[in-house]
């Protein structure tokens, strides 16, 4: 069964959860397969049509290539000029498709500031180590910890906090896993063909199922 354009109701609801958040002047796109279904463009947008082909580089072929969020700033090849835009995955009629927000020219997103050192305890010591010397991180026990010059230290924040504010050299592989791909030395596959990842210290970490699409698209193999 196709994709179909969303009904009313199903609009109302979408504003509802957007107006909160959203700039007037944005535009609201509703992908599914491979083109859009709904379009509610702002004065400033007006490149997109209902039944246009998704992009091949645009947000929403990613966010339906990945199902995660995805933003980007797309450059003028694609609309004419710059643009913000976001993707979320969502389900229409229990199918896949994309909610794309795409934000007005004058729009400037937050720079994330990332983490340059974590600060970690062993015993009553607390030592500050930059963040391109950790191998890996580990929720182990109900805590976290990470490795560095082969010692292990403590911290305080949660694995999901610290995947938003790592360098973009860590990647999560895991429930139980961050890891800084710097320090990969091989990947292989397990009799059960399962992905695993040698660290250069000889450390191996497992590929858990619903993380190897990241890794593939980030380390592109």
């Amino acid at each position: 069964m196709k994709c179909v354009a969303i009904s009313n109701k199903g609009l109302e609801q979408f504003n509802i959860i957007l107006k909160d958040w959203i700039p007037k002047n944005a535009s609201i796109a509703l992908a599914c397969e491979d083109s859009y279904i709904h379009y509610s463009p702002s004065v400033e947008h007006m490149h997109l049509t209902i039944g246009d082909k998704i992009h091949p580089d645009s947000v929403a072929a990613r966010v339906m290539q990945t199902r995660m969020k995805t933003d980007l700033v797309i450059d003028s090849s694609i609309f004419g000029q710059p643009y913000f835009v976001m993707g979320y995955p969502i389900y229409l009629d229990q199918k896949e498709a994309a909610l794309i927000i795409i934000f007005p020219s004058s729009y400037t997103p937050e720079k994330k500031e990332t983490y340059k050192f974590l600060t970690g305890k062993q015993e009553d010591m607390w030592t500050p180590v930059p963040v391109e010397e950790i191998t890996h991180i580990e929720s182990l026990q109900k805590r976290t910890w990470f490795y560095a010059n082969n010692e292990q230290f403590k911290t305080n924040f949660t694995l999901k906090e610290l995947e938003s504010k790592l360098p973009e050299f860590f990647i999560r592989i895991h429930r139980s896993y961050i890891l800084n791909i710097y320090f990969i030395k091989n990947i292989t596959k397990d009799i059960t063909t399962n992905f695993i990842i040698q660290l250069k210290n000889g450390i191996e970490l497992p590929v858990s199922q619903s993380y190897i699409n990241d890794l593939r698209r980030v380390l592109e193999f």
